[in-house]
């Protein structure tokens, strides 16, 4: 189920929480939504699930917009909001029965679908337990199994792995990417390693405007004026003047005899050229790394 946002408005008094936002997300794509507090990924996210109205501005699914048709494209979004709300006084198991009976599942399915959530979820030793007793990480498993009770179509994650440990983090990305070769997911998240290792595609906004909309590989592009690719050689005296002459080349540092550090234009991979020049002067190299850009960094250029 594809989804559409066309020139999305939400205004608290005289506030814009978002700004003409518009994009789209295809089938089976997995889209990290990044953007500092209170830049409006959770109005965003809200408003694509029916949870709260625009100011102005549409979003829709397949044939089904949010103002028509809200009834039907809650049944199809599996929504995990930032504050995980759980009733703490019910059973897990208890709990999962209780939204399968929400999203109104068949009576002879809900057993066998609360089973096949737990598992995937790593419910398991915590199903008979009331989920007040669950440490956050699990109430967080809980909310994602409340998410995803249904089968839906799309899935709406807002922050899911807070207050997870790095085992269970790795377990919840294996779950969302396995469940995402299949449904449209949309996921916020403050850890951006866990966005470059999930998405497929970043969206990252700032005071309500999108400010970068691309590959995790495409924001070097955007963010960076220069690529570094780090070379050692065997031998010292390598000379770098035919490579200077290589359209995108900027510039060489040395750091010893035989280490050194090569500047381009981002949209240059320089490597090829430098392997011919090094066999062309009978040199080795003993190493060659080409460094990528760091998420984070990007982030920080594109929302300080």
């Amino acid at each position: 189920m594809a989804i559409s946002v066309q020139q999305l408005t939400k205004v608290y008094n005289t506030q814009r929480a978002i700004d003409d936002l518009s994009f789209d997300v295809a089938t089976g794509e997995i889209l990290g939504f990044l953007g500092p507090n209170g830049a409006g990924k959770t109005t965003t996210m809200k408003i694509i699930t029916c949870f709260m109205p625009p100011t102005s501005g549409t979003v829709t699914l397949d044939d089904y917009n949010i103002v028509d048709h809200g009834l039907e494209i809650r049944r199809r979004i599996g929504y995990l909001p930032e504050h995980n709300p759980l009733y703490l006084d019910m059973y897990v198991h208890e709990f999962l029965k209780f939204v399968a009976k929400v999203y109104e599942l068949d009576k002879k399915k809900v057993t066998k679908r609360i089973s096949e959530v737990i598992e995937m979820t790593g419910l398991g030793r915590e199903q008979h337990k009331k989920i007040s007793m669950l440490s956050k990480g699990y109430r967080q498993r809980v909310g994602l199994a409340q998410a995803l009770i249904h089968d839906p179509e799309v899935l709406i994650l807002d922050e899911p792995t807070s207050g997870l440990d790095p085992n269970q983090i790795v377990d919840i990305r294996n779950l969302i990417r396995e469940v995402g070769s299949n449904k449209t997911v949309i996921f916020s998240s403050h850890i951006l390693s866990e966005v470059e290792a999930i998405a497929d595609r970043v969206i990252i906004i700032n005071q309500g405007k999108i400010v970068a909309d691309s590959s995790t590989e495409g924001l070097d592009l955007l963010t960076n004026d220069e690529t570094l690719v780090q070379v050692e050689f065997l031998s010292p005296g390598f000379d770098f003047s035919e490579l200077a002459q290589a359209e995108g080349w900027k510039r060489v540092e040395q750091k010893d005899e035989t280490n050194f550090q090569l500047f381009t234009s981002p949209d240059v991979d320089i490597r090829p050229a430098l392997f011919s020049e090094c066999v062309a002067q009978e040199n080795v190299i003993l190493s060659m790394n080409r460094e990528r850009f760091s998420l984070e960094e990007a982030f920080r250029k594109l929302t300080k």
